[in-house]
C-alpha cells in the first residue's frame, strides 16, 4: 500500500491544482494501474480547495470508474476536508453514471 502525505506535499492549506495534478499523474495513476492500494493521509492539513481533491482524483475515477474508491483510502481528514470529498465523489459518480465526460484538470 502507497500512503501519500498531502501535508509534505501542498501545506496546511491545500490548494494549488498543479500540486494536485502532478501527485494524480505520478503517484495515483501509476498505483491504480499497478492495482496497488493508495492511502492519501491528511494530517496536518487543515484545509483544502474543491478545485484541490477533483484535480487530485477525479481523472482517476474517470480513467478507472467508480470502483477505483475501494483502493483509495482517506486518512486523517478533518470535517471540512471530508466533507469536499464526498462532494467530489458524489459528482464524478454522477457524471459516471450520466455517461458524460470530464475534463481533465
Amino acid at each position: 500500500m502507497r500512503e501519500i502525505r498531502i501535508f509534505e506535499k501542498a501545506g496546511a492549506f491545500a490548494e494549488n491544482k498543479d500540486i494536485a495534478r502532478d501527485i494524480r499523474l505520478q503517484e495515483i495513476i501509476p498505483s491504480l494501474e499497478q492495482g496497488e492500494p493508495i492511502t492519501l493521509d491528511f494530517g496536518g492539513v487543515d484545509s483544502t480547495t474543491q478545485s484541490f481533491i477533483h484535480a487530485l482524483i477525479s481523472d482517476a475515477i474517470r480513467r478507472h470508474g467508480a470502483d477505483s474508491l475501494d483502493e483509495i483510502s482517506f486518512k486523517s481528514c478533518n470535517k471540512n476536508i471530508q466533507q469536499i470529498i464526498k462532494i467530489v465523489v458524489e459528482y464524478m459518480q454522477e457524471g459516471i453514471e450520466n455517461g458524460s465526460e470530464q475534463a481533465e484538470v
